[in-house]
């Protein structure tokens, strides 16, 4: 959360001040300045409870909306100033490794400025440039076993207020027979607002639903936690009071620091489970009560050197608890390897009780000693895996498994990474997986991790600490009980495009396989998909048959929690997918996963690999941009990947000019420090030309709406705008905007989106951001436009809802814009004189002289809604009668046009 950096310090790096805000965190570091004394002593007055050198976080919400295990999660912290000097804050949120962030904004003083993702090496540049100019850089990088860490940072002038909102989407993979919900909690300073909430949809219904705090009592946290499930839906706040923060009854820090976790299942009375909405679909399969198929394991482990003490240790230790869970069905053999490579056994072994117990010695026995063979160890395991199948020595129906465990790189016999691939794939020949667990950070991870992937198996790593033991054991027990093999998902011939990943080696109880695609022909009446497995005793088939009007009824219950959700779904797993073949590509088939890839992540706006979400944001009255990356799973000791870059030379946004309201028009002209208002009287259905620029090709009409029955006094009747159309002809770009949807056409192509979701859109120099009740979009550097969304009572009997229209940067638009709105982006001069008492004496009447007209004008107000759609804010202004006339260019009439584009 917070950081400050007073302005009135010495240049001297002692003489700063930080604090920061994130995970939503807030840390205040206080450094002595020359002579020993501390900044920030001008705050001796009263300030509200948790303040910490001049800072408040007085917000601090973490929102979670999960609809079919698609989370979609809102981390946003608000805070003041108080301080008499402009503070530095820092916002930090740690955020899963498996997640993708997909929107940041910063808004100052109710001014938003959003994140846009661009392609990697464009960020990279604005980051090695930021830092050759000496720039305050940020980072995300790993954090821990399961995070990673998003940071940020902005100088907020004395009195000001910014709130950070970082917006991240991921899909909760089944665990155990449990989907988990990982969040950090640490604010670091008392906050008076702090919430964690989140809103499960899930339409098999909800079986189980929990959540806990590694931080606080049992007692503490249910007296400050709600959940509570019924069918479809579930709900879990945390809210914890300022008192029940304290780390003790009369301390003023937190003790809100460590895990908040949230479990949960749904219910499996069919195996299978198939949504679709607009043209998408996703499949969950998770069949139970199967038997468990026999497995073949054979434990390749590394007793190098570099294994001696604890870590040995805790290797036997899990392998010791390992061979009590192994059942009677199954075959193992152990292999070690140093600078040679010793077996237990000559060949697998059935886990009778006494062959368990003369592995258990054996285990026991395990010493460390010398160098690191992983490739004669890896290829000694699968022969013999491979040799038992060809002589029958293991059931028919069972299923075979190499588990490596290692802590170091091979550097003895053959160390090639890329050979050691090669010797393994070939061995293996897909017959089955592969599993490394690397053992610390001494080992070329990325290598593991390809190898295990190329054999359909993954790689995991264990972290060197108390409980490796426990990781260890953990691991196995995620793949001790397959259910089925060669497990395929069908679909009707033609009838699904770009379908995810449909066949899996295995399935383990407690897991689950989701596969997504897109329907050929969203106007089919049914679908029906089959899971093909062999099982432990037979081959099995699902069959899942859908009616798709019967789907359609059951869509609008949840359209509610999360429009596009199976589509955000499907792009997610499907860059998943991409980007894991991709560590294994090269040349030509590896450009192509790339292009793949990172078109999709510009598409759905994900910070993934290959992309950085870019932020612009004034700072020390210049702008600079922030550059958000995703890194890597590589050597955990590796230089982390920066992620926040400033930059310069950015013009800042405008003073905005504005329609809102009954058509209020309002043009603020700030070297008066005034603003002029005028309204437009017509009919419902009239199009009014706003903005019209020829040079840049840009144009934005706006069709007037009425109310739902005539007022029965034709004076107060009350007009407003109901659609607007924003148009770029040079770019062939289209959007519609009404108060139920928002609708993209670039060329033929169309998307719509909801107001509900929360999204961002960019192509070709176009931003569109949509984030309840707010549109911004932004044509390049230069040109922005805010719409908001005004929502009546559904049954409030005479209005409809509303747009209003707001340009907030216009600095990029040629001298030839015109338009209601449009011409006054150029600089022109009024004079008010002569103000005298007017018909209503709370509004004085004034003489302007505007454009060579004399104008009678009467002082008044209209609101600003951007800061806040239900209450606006007041903005004084001088209103010109008839339609504007003597102030717009012509007549009203003139800027009537026949159609929206």
């Amino acid at each position: 959360m917070p950081a400050t950096r007073g302005k009135s310090a010495p240049s001297s790096p002692s003489g700063r001040q930080r604090g920061q805000a994130g995970s939503p965190v807030c840390r205040v570091r206080r450094r002595q300045r020359l002579g020993g004394e501390l900044q920030g002593t001008e705050l001796k007055r009263s300030l509200p409870e948790g303040v910490v050198d001049g800072i408040e976080v007085y917000g601090t919400k973490v929102h979670c909306k999960v609809t079919s295990r698609f989370a979609h999660n809102v981390v946003t912290t608000r805070a003041v100033n108080h301080a008499d000097t402009a503070k530095e804050v820092s916002f930090n949120v740690e955020l899963p490794k498996t997640a993708f962030i997909t929107n940041f904004t910063l808004t100052i003083d109710g001014v938003t400025y959003p994140g846009n993702v661009k392609e990697k090496e464009v960020a990279k540049k604005q980051y090695e440039k930021a830092v050759s100019q000496g720039k305050t850089a940020g980072l995300v990088k790993a954090s821990g076993r399961k995070l990673e860490k998003f940071t940020v940072s902005v100088n907020v002038a004395a009195g000001s207020k910014v709130t950070f909102e970082l917006t991240y989407e991921e899909l909760l993979k089944r665990h155990k027979g449990k989907y988990e919900m990982y969040l950090k909690v640490q604010p670091k300073q008392l906050v008076k607002h702090f919430e964690i909430t989140a809103d499960i949809f899930e339409p098999q219904g909800i079986s189980t639903l929990d959540a806990e705090a590694s931080f606080i009592t049992n007692d503490l946290l249910s007296s400050a936690l709600t959940k509570s499930f019924s069918g479809k839906k579930g709900h879990v706040s945390f809210k914890p009071s300022l008192d029940q923060q304290r780390s003790c009854p009369t301390c003023t820090d937190s003790l809100l620091k460590g895990d908040f976790i949230i479990t949960y299942d749904v219910n499996r009375e069919s195996p299978a489970n198939v949504q679709i909405v607009n043209g998408y679909f996703v499949h969950f399969f998770a069949p139970q009560g199967l038997p468990v198929v026999p497995k073949n394991v054979v434990f390749v482990i590394d007793v190098s050197g570099s294994m001696h003490g604890r870590k040995m240790e805790q290797t036997k230790d899990a392998l010791l608890k390992i061979l009590e869970d192994v059942k009677e069905d199954d075959y193992l053999n152990f292999i070690l390897f140093s600078g040679g490579v010793t077996t237990w056994k000559d060949t697998l072994v059935q886990a009778t009780p006494e062959n368990i117990q003369e592995a258990r010695k054996f285990v026991m026995n395990i010493r460390d000693q010398g160098m690191t063979n992983i490739n004669d160890a890896l290829l000694k395991g699968i022969s013999m895996l491979n040799k038992a199948r060809e002589e029958y020595r293991v059931l028919e129906r069972s299923t075979s498994i190499v588990i490596m465990l290692t802590d170091g790189d091979a550097n003895v016999g053959e160390s090639r990474p890329e050979k050691i691939q090669e010797n393994v794939r070939n061995a293996i020949g897909g017959k089955f997986p592969l599993y490394n667990l690397g053992f610390g950070n001494n080992l070329n991870y990325n290598f593991l991790e390809r190898m295990a992937l190329e054999n359909h198996g993954l790689a995991r790593r264990i972290y060197e600490d108390s409980d490796a033991n426990v990781q260890l054991q953990g691991f196995y027990e995620e793949v001790a009980n397959p259910l089925l093999t060669d497990v395929e998902v069908e679909y009707p011939e033609n009838a699904i495009l770009d379908l995810t990943q449909n066949s899996y080696q295995h399935f383990y109880d407690g897991s689950e396989i989701v596969v997504a695609g897109r329907l050929a022909d969203e106007d089919m009446n049914s679908f029906k998909a089959d899971v093909k497995g062999h099982g432990a005793i037979n081959d099995l088939t699902f069959t899942e048959e859908l009616d798709m009007k019967e789907m359609e009824k059951a869509l609008k219950e949840r359209d509610y929690i999360f429009g596009n959700y199976i589509e955000r779904l499907w792009a997610y797993l499907t860059i998943e997918q991409l980007l894991e073949k991709r560590k294994n590509a090269h040349g030509e088939e590896k450009e192509n996963l790339t292009a793949q890839t990172l078109d999709l992540s510009l598409k759905y706006h994900f910070v993934t690999p290959l992309t950085s979400m870019v932020v612009t944001k004034p700072e020390d009255n210049e702008n600079k941009t922030a550059i958000a990356d995703k890194p890597g799973e590589g050597p955990v000791d590796a230089e982390v990947i920066p992620s926040m870059a400033y930059l310069t030379n950015s013009q800042p946004p405008q003073t905005p000019y504005y329609v809102d309201g009954d058509p209020h028009f309002i043009i603020q002209v700030p070297e008066k420090d005034d603003a002029i208002c005028f309204n437009i009287d017509e009919e419902p259905g009239t199009v009014l030309r706003l903005i019209q620029d020829p040079v840049t090709g840009l144009t934005v009409n706006g069709q007037i709406t009425g109310e739902k029955r005539s007022s029965l006094d034709s004076q107060t009747r009350k007009t407003y705008f109901g659609k607007l159309g924003i148009a770029n002809a040079q770019m062939d770009f289209q959007i519609e905007v009404t108060p139920e949807r928002i609708t993209l056409w670039h060329g033929a192509a169309q998307s719509t989106f909801s107001w509900l979701d929360t999204v961002m859109v960019t192509q070709d120099g176009l931003s569109v951001t949509i984030d309840r009740k707010n549109m911004v979009v932004s044509f390049g550097d230069g040109v922005t436009f805010v719409v908001v969304l005004h929502q009546v009572w559904k049954k409030q009997p005479i209005h409809h809802d509303f747009l209003g229209f707001y340009v907030v940067d216009s600095h990029r638009m040629s001298a030839q814009t015109h338009g209601l709105l449009g011409q006054f982006f150029h600089p022109f001069d009024f004079k008010v004189s002569d103000v005298h008492p007017g018909s209503d004496p709370t509004k004085p009447d004034a003489t302007m002289v505007v454009k060579n007209h004399r104008l009678t004008v009467t002082r008044g107000s209209q609101k600003d809604y951007r800061k806040d759609v239900s209450a606006g804010t007041k903005v004084a202004c001088w209103f010109v009668h008839n339609n504007g006339q003597g102030l717009i260019d012509g007549v009203h009439s003139d800027y009537i046009v026949p159609s929206l584009f």
